[in-house]
């Protein structure tokens, strides 16, 4: 593993970049800034590799910028409707950054803080692996308790696999939603609209005009329905009103199956049929939130001065329901309230072929 400073912030702060490679052909390189993962390389049919996530060349964008390109999403993954939730008969008031809710855990969430980093030894199977720490203070953002969290990436040593495993503790009753927000675009350039996606799910959630999650509805008959792979660009034009409120595909899928032995199921594959990319994504969440990049508007640039437009990057973001502390648990609500005592675990696979 090789490690180098990546650059300062205002305060004189150093963020540390770190590469991980399995000698297969699978390289990542993130940052301790948001344990933001700045590049991804994989190999396409022929052995060539690209980097297939969206991202920048430099600190300063990351800082001033960034659309959540490649970020530990927290506290809570997603919006919660107007930027407060009450818990056990008190209410939080949340950091408000996305109209009028919280956002990815408000305006300076996990995506912003500066981790701690160090190399892991490698488990088995395992070529490399980097562990991410955070402490989130109490109140931050508007958050209750003080929140230890910690991220692990690591890269399989067989195959080409980049696994997120992640924990968390409190010291009071809080609400916990982390997610990873890569923007996937397979091809390593240009647009995803002909990239093939399937989705292991028979529902979604259907949305209003702020995005938040009103009901789940069957993807059956919608542009929706992803239970065979279908291109991302085939129906995203179409009028469909859940289409027209999010500018695209900005939607929470509920995941079918049961999970396996290790708590596992499939989510979602993605493939090029141009490189022969593939991306197969498995999860302990229950969801998955599919977003097709509706607001790149080129008003940003990465390496080698490449300009993102719309449609340019996809995200698959593993997590609990959107907007979860204002609905009762339940087996379509599951809790996302951790209480001392209790660890948050969560794991997200992503198996590259």
């Amino acid at each position: 593993m090789m490690t180098n400073e990546y650059g300062r912030l205002s305060d004189g702060r150093v963020v540390h970049e770190y590469t991980l490679s399995n000698g297969r052909g699978l390289t990542l390189t993130a940052i301790t800034l948001g344990g933001i993962v700045t590049g991804l390389w994989v190999p396409d049919a022929a052995g060539r590799t690209a980097n297939v996530v969206l991202g920048f060349d430099n600190l300063d964008d990351y800082v001033h910028r960034n659309p959540s390109f490649g970020i530990i999403v927290g506290r809570y993954g997603n919006r919660i409707a107007g930027a407060s939730f009450s818990l056990d008969g008190e209410t939080h008031t949340l950091s408000r950054n996305d109209g009028p809710n919280c956002l990815h855990g408000g305006a300076e969430g996990f995506g912003h803080r500066l981790w701690q980093a160090e190399p892991a030894a490698p488990r088995e199977g395992e070529a490399a692996a980097l562990l991410l720490r955070y402490t989130s203070p109490h109140g931050e953002m508007g958050f209750p308790g003080e929140l230890r969290v910690s991220v692990r990436y690591a890269l399989s040593a067989t195959d080409n696999t980049w696994r997120i495993d992640y924990e968390a503790t409190c010291d009071r009753a809080t609400v916990v939603n982390l997610t990873h927000h890569d923007y996937f675009n397979l091809a390593g350039a240009g647009s995803v609209l002909d990239h093939e996606l399937t989705l292991a799910a028979s529902r979604y959630s259907e949305v209003d005009r702020h995005l938040i999650p009103q009901r789940h509805a069957p993807v059956a008959g919608t542009p929706f329905d992803f239970r065979t792979a279908t291109r991302v660009g085939a129906r995203i034009r179409q009028a469909h009103p859940q289409l027209l409120l999010a500018k695209g595909y900005d939607h929470n899928w509920l995941l079918d199956g049961l999970p396996d032995a290790d708590g596992l199921r499939h989510a979602a594959t993605l493939q090029d049929p141009a490189s022969g990319r593939r991306m197969a994504v498995l999860t302990t969440e229950p969801a998955v939130q599919f977003y097709s990049g509706n607001f790149l508007d080129g008003s940003l640039a990465g390496p080698g001065g490449r300009i993102y437009r719309q449609g340019d990057g996809l995200c698959l973001e593993t997590q609990h329901n959107p907007d979860s502390p204002h609905h009762e648990a339940s087996g379509d609500w599951p809790s996302t309230v951790l209480r001392p005592g209790s660890t948050w675990r969560s794991t997200t696979i992503h198996r590259f072929s």
